[in-house]
């Protein structure tokens, strides 16, 4: 009996680790996300394809695709560790994955909760 339930406890504990999100960031809804980008200092990041950012994209941003196996990389050389980040793609489970790998390489990030459809959803402002 206590093999079954320490079995069930592993279970469970190693289920809900397994959903917590990695790194230290925080998600924000669109209407902050908006405010933190007016500052010149928070850097914009769009972390979809190429092809996604084409199409549509929040004005500033800069394009690296958290998919891309060199996105570490790429962010690295093209970010700056004393300047925020605030982080989006389409609907907001990419810039999570980006969030998390960049806030535990030490970069300070706030990632757009819901993602770019939100964005648009709100009517904010996009480029093409």
């Amino acid at each position: 009996m206590k093999t079954l339930f320490a079995s069930i406890c592993l279970f469970f504990s190693a289920l809900f680790s397994c959903q917590q999100k990695a790194g230290n960031f925080k998600s924000v809804p669109v209407d902050e996300f908006a405010t933190l980008i007016a500052d010149p200092e928070i850097q914009r990041l769009d972390v979809r394809t190429v092809a996604e950012y084409s199409e549509g994209h929040i004005p500033g941003s800069i394009n690296i695709n958290v998919l891309d196996k060199e996105f570490e990389t790429v962010a690295d050389s093209t970010l700056q560790k004393d300047k925020p980040v605030a982080v989006y793609c389409r609907s907001g489970k990419r810039s999570k994955k980006a969030a998390a790998i960049l806030s535990e390489k030490g970069y300070k990030v706030y990632d757009l909760d819901k993602g770019f459809n939100a964005w648009q959803e709100a009517g904010k402002e996009t480029d093409k």
